[in-house]
């Protein structure tokens, strides 16, 4: 039997598909970063289920008792507190394993904190980066605040409630006046989307939060393209026996200088 990889609500208990319903009422086995925090869903469907702690502190030793009993056809479903296992939670580990073992895995989609906030924040576009949780060192954060400022595109990220002032506070000193939106609590009950600018933001979360939080940043403006290095890279190119046609081509489209302008040479 494949390994069943399954989303669960990252708040709300409906949240939940049938078809995760299904898969974790028939397995032999439930694999769950918190036991009780998953047999309240269970129990909220109606589902008696045999579960298994699979956490951080002991995924590597679970996944070398796993991998066997995965190949001698056990049904096993692994779960996180909330979302897809693997984003962020643990569960990478053993899919890899099993798929180096040739087992098959199979992955049962449902909600996911990164795509609601997104769509909430009003931020989205066609791209965007996920960061996962935000460095802890103002020097690492400070350094991803500077890669922030020409991204042109939003970024995603999570971060733990006492640590939200102090982290937009950082941010807020390279790009301050960047859209952006804390998402609080997704689909639970006292569900927030406060939005604003990195820096009123970081005043108005000054203190401590409550709750599980999804942080969007807006898009940046992308730097503006070097002239001077792309006509450089022409002129290397030509001297290499490229044609200057194909040259300001290919020069235009990693750069974004006009080809005609690398073409004709009148940077």
């Amino acid at each position: 039997m494949p390994l069943a990889v399954c989303a669960t609500p990252i708040g709300n208990l409906e949240d939940v598909t049938l078809r995760v319903l299904r898969e974790l009422g028939e397995a032999d086995v439930v694999l769950c970063e918190d036991t009780r925090h998953t047999r309240k869903l269970l129990e909220r469907h109606g589902l008696r289920a045999s579960v298994l702690s699979y956490h951080q502190h002991n995924e590597a030793k679970r996944t070398a008792e796993l991998v066997p009993r995965l190949e001698a056809g056990e049904r096993i479903a692994l779960v996180s507190d909330s979302g897809l296992p693997g984003i962020s939670d643990p569960g990478a580990r053993l899919v890899a394993a099993v798929l180096d073992a040739g087992v098959p895995v199979t992955v049962l989609p449902g909600p996911s904190a990164v795509e609601t906030a997104l769509v909430a924040s009003g931020l989205v576009a066609e791209r965007y980066q996920f960061l996962g949780y935000l460095p802890r060192g103002e020097k690492a954060l400070l350094a991803l605040a500077e890669e922030l400022t020409h991204w042109p595109w939003a970024a995603v990220a999570f971060e733990s409630p006492q640590r939200l002032g102090a982290s937009l506070g950082v941010l807020a000193r390279v790009v301050p006046e960047r859209p952006a939106a804390v998402c609080r609590e997704l689909t639970k009950r006292f569900e927030e989307i406060a939005r604003g600018s990195v820096l009123e933001l970081a005043e108005r979360f000054e203190g401590a939060a409550k709750g599980e939080i999804t942080l969007v940043i807006g898009r940046g403006e992308p730097a503006a393209p070097d002239e001077g290095v792309a006509a450089a890279a022409v002129a290397e190119l030509v001297a290499a026996n490229v044609s200057r046609r194909q040259a300001a081509d290919v020069v235009s489209r990693l750069t974004g200088v006009s080809r005609n302008r690398l073409y004709r040479g009148s940077l």
